[in-house]
């Protein structure tokens, strides 16, 4: 594994975060955020503050983040053909 740099700066629930990769940002409070990574993954993430643990997911769009319905199932149309009959 390779070394790594990491740099942040905060500004209100604003952050951005400086890497070897690029910039991202990041906005919220702590224990819940949600942003774009620098190489244009978005993402929402919610944590529990000194246990280490967290819950991320990331999506196309950040709306689409926060929709946590469960998708619909697709169901597979069944079609019937006639049966032509000759007279």
């Amino acid at each position: 594994m390779g070394w790594t740099a990491r740099k942040s700066i905060t500004l209100g629930p604003l952050r951005i975060n400086f890497s070897k990769s690029g910039v991202g940002f990041s906005f919220g409070i702590t224990g819940f955020r949600g942003g774009m990574s620098a190489t244009g993954r978005k993402y929402v993430s919610a944590t529990i503050p000194g246990t280490g643990i967290r819950y991320q997911k990331s999506g196309k769009t950040l709306m689409s983040l926060l929709d946590f319905s469960q998708p619909e199932k697709k169901t597979k149309k069944r079609t019937y053909k006639r049966k032509t009959t000759i007279r």
